[in-house]
């Protein structure tokens, strides 16, 4: 580790009485940024590496080692782990969904396949892995419908959801476990997904938590719908974890592809965007347990290249060579809001 690098003020300990600080990590990344992710975060999450498609490619075949890596990682570094993900309508093989005769496999069969693998996956990291999230992205973004249009609800119904959490349950009693989904502070979206999780709550369903994606940008979504839907899901005595946060330096509506690097606006507009959040965040720390950021610093992101192909994007309070940025200066400043920039840049 640099020697800048230790004098710098770890984002977690800033936090500490606030809520834990994470980062999603790959087999990548680890090697990559693993300095910066020791320093600087005490939680990590599997990018990829936990989802169905890695850890289950095939009925008889579980393949661990990747993620075995993140979590020996994370224990070699005093950090928790967070779960991603057991049940989601992408990433998940074909043969999951298909009979022996290559039809749609049937609700009693899709069960089965769906309580062997949150059993299989839950139980080997039960006591190493705090918090789940169990059923990702199930709400339907617009229209009239609740839960979208997948083969998980239309092989076993809308019931898929809470069998899912009492699966995880069943696997391992004292893990946290989460609905996780993204337009969570969208209006429209943010009451489908409180509907969903009052609706489990009542039925007395193993839930513990709402995971808060947070792919936000510049503008969007504004602090006053993040704020409302904080307390909309929190009124439920719902466990908020915020998951997959950035801070994308482009409007959804922006196309353009001709930035080798962000301007100077961007990455003022960015700080304080970052510092508006974080005050936000820690108004409401006592309902907010963990701040997991998708990601640790601009040299990777799966904002690249996404949604337009061909293009950088630079969303994180870390640049591409790990250096702080205006952005990590401001969240600091909001941990420690009493001391000065001057202070706590000395």
């Amino acid at each position: 580790m640099s020697r800048s690098m230790e004098r710098l003020p770890k984002l977690h300990e800033a936090y500490g009485n606030s809520f834990k600080i994470g980062a999603a990590v790959n087999p990548i990344t680890m090697v990559t940024q693993k300095d910066l992710l020791a320093h600087h975060f005490n939680s990590v999450t599997a990018e990829n590496e936990m989802k169905f498609e890695r850890l289950h490619p095939s009925e008889e075949v579980y393949t661990f080692e990747q993620a075995d890596e993140i979590v020996s990682f994370a224990k070699s570094n005093g950090m928790s782990v967070r779960g991603h993900t057991l049940v989601w309508h992408n990433q998940t093989p074909e043969w999951v969904f298909q009979d022996s005769s290559g039809g749609k496999a049937d609700r009693e069969l899709l069960l089965a396949r769906m309580k062997a693998h949150i059993h299989e996956v839950v139980g080997r990291y039960r006591g190493d892995i705090h918090a789940w999230d169990v059923v990702n992205e199930a709400v339907a973004d617009g229209g009239g419908e609740l839960l979208r249009s997948s083969p998980w609800l239309a092989s076993i119904g809308e019931d898929f959801i809470a069998k899912a959490f009492e699966y995880a349950h069943e696997a391992d009693p004292q893990a946290l476990l989460f609905y996780n989904d993204y337009n969570e502070s969208v209006p429209e979206k943010r009451e489908k997904i409180y509907t969903l999780l009052k609706s489990l709550k009542e039925q007395d369903v193993p839930i513990h938590g709402v995971g808060l994606q947070a792919h936000w940008n510049l503008e969007f979504p504004s602090l006053d719908d993040i704020r409302r839907a904080i307390e909309r899901y929190a009124s439920l005595g719902m466990l908020l974890h915020v998951t997959e946060l950035d801070v994308s330096v482009f409007a959804h509506e922006d196309k353009r592809t001709d930035l080798a690097a962000p301007t100077a606006e961007m990455l003022e507009r960015q700080a304080e965007r970052y510092g508006q959040l974080f005050r936000l965040l820690k108004e409401y720390s006592g309902s907010i347990a963990s701040v997991t950021f998708w990601g640790a610093a601009d040299d990777y992101t799966w904002l690249d290249h996404f949604p337009v192909r061909g293009r950088k994007n630079w969303p994180f309070v870390f640049d591409e060579n790990h250096l702080p940025k205006e952005s990590y200066w401001n969240l600091l400043k909001e941990a420690n809001p009493e001391r000065t920039f001057q202070e706590i840049r000395s």
